[in-house]
């Protein structure tokens, strides 16, 4: 959990119940709201996950907040480090503040302007860097050695993606009658804790990730078998833009997951405004591919009833309206 790496804990559903209790001081039970319209384009019943409406505008805070909040004093003590495109960076910044810990944020150069300026009002530290030319992981693995501080990773961390999984635990609590949940994969952290999650209390609910068509790394990996790294991606959904899915997350994704679905750069155009002009939700290019999927006939058929989480809604304003 730190340079240095303390014991993991053991991933599985029994961690993310306990996430759930140890983060009620940071994150909120988010709503679940429903649209006819929507229902009616998917030709199925959508209960949609609103992390958009979460602390921090993502469900991130979920699992930043959740490793952060097991640190011991000493650890607190040193700071945490995260790398991150936005979402993962505020969550991590939100929770550093709360138990009074320094943060350092490595954030892409081309991050969006909002999610860096809720990052330093904050009062974390932002380390910029050229994504096309510069490896994160390295440079924070520098900030590391030179302070000692605990890296809190966007993904692939058990404690991460237990913390993340409690958005699944929440939606299931509520509507235990869904057929299918249907997630957003980057680099895997919500996905795996999800299934997992889900999986556990419904053995039979289908699980389904999307990605976008130019961001496709975890498609090719679970058609492939093995996890495969792709060249940056121009994708509009700048969260979902990891190169590859993580060491830990892709096993459990094999496993669990029943498909990868992929959505186009339009479609997802089109499901941004969507959610705004007809369910009057500002929602993330990221947080619109689970959405995209249901709304552009890539579900199969016979589901009738699916959970749909849209993991953030964190944009620039301009982007609304291109």
């Amino acid at each position: 959990m730190n340079s240095k790496q303390h014991d993991n804990p053991t991933f599985g559903p029994e961690l993310i119940r306990e996430a759930a209790h140890r983060i009620r001081p940071l994150a909120q039970r988010t709503p679940i709201f429903t649209s006819r319209g929507a229902s009616s384009i998917a030709g199925k019943q959508l209960f949609f996950k609103c992390e958009n409406f979460q602390r921090g505008g993502a469900f991130k805070i979920r699992g930043a907040s959740n490793l952060i909040l097991s640190l011991p004093p000493e650890a607190i003590a040193r700071g945490v480090v995260a790398f991150s495109s936005g979402n993962h960076a505020q969550a991590t910044a939100i929770a550093a503040k709360h138990v009074g810990a320094a943060a350092t944020i490595v954030m892409p150069e081309d991050a969006p302007r909002s999610k860096m300026e809720s990052t330093l009002a904050m009062g974390a530290r932002i380390v910029t860097y050229d994504r096309m030319k510069e490896d994160r992981e390295a440079i924070a693995a520098k900030i590391l050695d030179e302070t000692g501080a605990t890296l809190v990773p966007p993904y692939d961390h058990p404690m991460i993606m237990a913390g993340q999984g409690t958005a699944a635990l929440e939606l299931l609590e509520d509507h235990p009658e869904l057929d299918a949940l249907i997630v957003c994969v980057g680099g895997g952290g919500l996905i795996s804790g999800s299934a997992t999650i889900a999986k556990s209390i419904k053995p039979n609910i289908r699980v389904f990730g999307v990605e976008p068509e130019i961001a496709n790394d975890t498609w090719q990996s679970f058609r492939k078998g093995e996890r495969v790294a792709i060249p940056p991606s121009q994708t509009i959904a700048d969260g979902l833009r990891s190169p590859s899915p993580g060491k830990l997350t892709f096993p459990v994704i094999q496993r669990l997951v029943e498909d990868i679905l992929l959505v186009s750069e339009q479609e997802i155009r089109e499901t941004v405004r969507f959610c705004f002009s007809r369910m009057k939700m500002v929602v993330e290019p990221s947080g619109a591919v689970s959405v995209a999927a249901a709304l552009h006939g890539k579900l199969p058929k016979e589901i009738k009833r699916a959970g749909i989480i849209i993991s953030g809604g964190n944009m620039d304003p301009e982007t609304i309206c291109a």
